[in-house]
């Protein structure tokens, strides 16, 4: 379990990139060209950041070269005091939950703290941005390529709304690798507006590590409040019985 113990919280702390939680736009690009109709209604698009936010997170993880994997739900709360959580439930690998998903969260809780996410944010000066047209399923999609290596940063494909160029979804490979270790990862995201505000709602992480094999991660996002206002009473999975494994 040498290899396991090493290199998988490097994985997971980095290749998830939980963050940012919404997207910061700007209208203009750096080199004042005129951008596609659909991606000037994205870039015209408001988007506040929440004020506050309460959800319930269901994390699940498989590491397949060791067979092991882990659950936990866990409530995330934000608001001008910073980013919180608190774990209510969880079940497999005791590693995989106290060195990936707790790992993780303090990692998100200290991105809040210095700011981080704007570093990320879908905007020109951190993207050039390419038509690619309309997918099967009507969304349409443009090519993002960073500006710049940077572990937060996707090289990939985002997919607009076409009738008010909202961001439903952004799929793509980490431009920079976590570390040596892990070569790959590739990452889904699904975005939604919670009171005008919009939020994660899923993300799905793949990646491809050095002895390890590949790792899969799964995060899900229920909203009980975004800005004061109430969207639903998510509830946990039940505790399980088990004590965990390595």
């Amino acid at each position: 379990m040498r290899g396991l113990s090493y290199r998988l919280p490097v994985l997971f702390v980095a290749a998830a990139a939980w963050m940012p939680v919404t997207i910061q736009v700007s209208a203009a690009a750096p080199d004042g060209s005129n951008p596609a109709p659909i991606l000037e209604r994205f870039l015209a698009l408001g988007d506040p950041d929440p004020t506050d936010f309460r959800a319930l997170r269901h994390l699940d993880a498989y590491n397949e070269h060791f067979n092991r994997s882990a659950w936990m739900d866990v409530w995330t709360e934000a608001d001008q005091s910073g980013f919180r959580y608190h774990i209510v439930s969880e079940g497999g690998s005791d590693y995989i939950r106290s060195k990936v998903f707790r790992a993780s969260l303090e990692s998100e809780r200290k991105m809040w703290a210095d700011g981080t996410p704007a570093h990320a944010a879908l905007t020109p000066v951190n993207y050039e941005f390419e038509l690619r047209g309309a997918q099967p399923d009507g969304l349409a999609s443009l090519i993002v390529k960073p500006r710049r290596k940077d572990a937060l940063l996707v090289d990939g494909v985002m997919f607009l709304n076409p009738d008010d160029g909202d961001l439903v979804r952004l799929e793509g490979r980490l431009v920079k690798a976590p570390s040596f270790w892990t070569r790959r990862v590739d990452i889904v995201r699904w975005y939604r507006r919670f009171a005008g505000i919009r939020m994660p709602v899923a993300l799905e992480s793949v990646a491809s590590v050095l002895i390890a094999g590949k790792s899969t991660l799964r995060m899900t996002y229920e909203y009980e409040i975004v800005n004061g206002q109430r969207f639903g009473c998510p509830q946990p999975r039940p505790r399980q019985a088990d004590a965990g494994t390595p």
